[in-house]
């Protein structure tokens, strides 16, 4: 160090004259301090994904609110609270016993139906014999009283009754209807009496996580009056997540050539606790308050990671951006005219030189324009630069790894 401060101190004495007071660009700076040491990185080429990370909120598949359909004392719990359950699994008993009694009286109302549908039908098979009698003896009597061997009168009961038996059978089918829709209407109340002691186990709709319980065993319950408990489905689960409307162009376009990868993990956790899902809805409003427009990743969550309400950073990946010129972030300083960065060039001065920045990519940052790959950029010690001073390049222990190296 001492040897390179004493060459660039009697380097800068011997340009003194030349510089004239500083008309040299830098001239002056140089012979005032010497090479001033820097730690330099060169500007690399790789892809880089086009990403926008927000943070997003963890809302469970489907949440069932599960109720009591009939009133009754609740007499078994088949869970711990908290368990993980299986859609059909059962879940909670009430009494059946009421309800027990009520769908075997509708059974006994359906089998009297059908024994009065039977007597009915019996009624009718009587009549309609007794019916095809007393029309073939009106009929002989009305020819006997034709050919005047019995009077007018007999031929006329004769016919009266063949009559009312006719009208007995038409009162036998209409009884035989009437038992029918009884039976019909047993049937039914026989179904509901069924479905209703159905409702006394109740069983999980969907595979999920059970919630507090919030009625005890032994309990009276009140039919949809009540919460026993919910259950939220984890398995798969959503990220909402909020990005701005400006963006929203650039999520379509890329939408439109595929689904677009999602990753989300715990705020306080690394790559590791990383989940990966893909974008499966797009709001159909921004919000003119905020400025944004909803969205939702869909997620497997086999590991259950991701918890309904827990907050978590998301990364929407919306495509790769091809050999982009990269420095490391520490390399962008910001000026009046913008983002600018030093280059260090073949004489070991320094040029200020605007750049384009785009996207950054952990440690580093992306340069849309105003550089190129394999220019030698400062990352350290930019403060005590100006254009055209010289540098000495000192070794950066520790950090850069192959990107940063020591120039000679």
């Amino acid at each position: 160090m001492c040897g390179c401060g004493t060459s660039g101190a009697t380097n800068a004495k011997s340009d003194a004259p030349g510089g004239g007071g500083g008309g040299g660009k830098g001239g002056g700076r140089r012979g005032m301090g010497g090479d001033v040491p820097v730690t330099v990185a060169n500007a690399t080429t790789r892809d880089v994904p086009v990403e926008i990370q927000v943070i997003g909120n963890v809302e469970a598949y489907s949440t069932i609110t599960v109720k009591a359909q009939v009133s009754g004392q609740l007499t078994d719990v088949y869970f711990q609270e908290g368990d993980f359950v299986k859609k059909g699994a059962k879940l909670f008993t009430i009494d059946p016993r009421p309800l027990q009694a009520a769908y075997d009286q509708a059974l006994a109302n359906i089998a009297r139906d059908e024994a009065s549908l039977g007597q009915a039908q019996a009624n009718l098979a009587r009549d309609t014999a007794q019916a095809r009698y007393q029309d073939t003896q009106a009929k002989r009597y009305a020819d006997l009283l034709a050919g005047g061997v019995i009077s007018k009168d007999q031929a006329e009961q004769l016919r009266a009754s063949a009559d009312a038996m006719e009208q007995a059978v038409n009162a036998d089918k209409a009884a035989i209807e009437s038992a029918k829709a009884a039976i019909a209407a047993s049937k039914a109340t026989a179904d509901n009496a069924k479905v209703q002691l159905s409702y006394t186990n109740i069983f999980s709709p969907i595979d999920g996580r059970t919630g507090n319980l919030s009625v005890k065993n032994g309990n009276v319950v009140m039919a949809n009056s009540m919460d026993l408990m919910t259950i939220n489905q984890v398995e798969p689960i959503y990220v909402t997540f909020a990005v701005p409307e400006a963006q929203l162009p650039a999520i379509k376009k890329y939408m439109a050539e595929g689904k677009l990868p999602v990753r989300a993990r715990p705020q306080d956790g690394d790559v590791k606790d990383e989940e990966s899902g893909v974008l499966t809805f797009v709001d159909n409003t921004v919000d003119v308050t905020t400025g944004t427009i909803k969205l939702k990743g869909t997620f497997p969550n086999a590991s259950h990671k991701l918890w309904p309400g827990q907050f978590v950073r998301v990364i929407l990946k919306l495509t790769t951006q091809p050999n982009a010129v990269v420095v490391p972030n520490q390399a962008i300083n910001t000026g009046q005219n913008g983002s600018f960065v030093y280059v260090v060039k073949q004489d070991r001065t320094v040029e200020s030189r605007n750049v384009v920045t785009g996207a950054r990519v952990e440690q580093d940052m992306v340069v849309n324009d105003g550089l190129q790959a394999g220019e030698t950029v400062v990352v350290e010690g930019q403060l005590r630069l100006a254009p055209g001073m010289r540098v000495v390049v000192r070794d950066s222990s520790g950090g850069g790894g192959g990107r940063r190296g020591k120039r000679s």
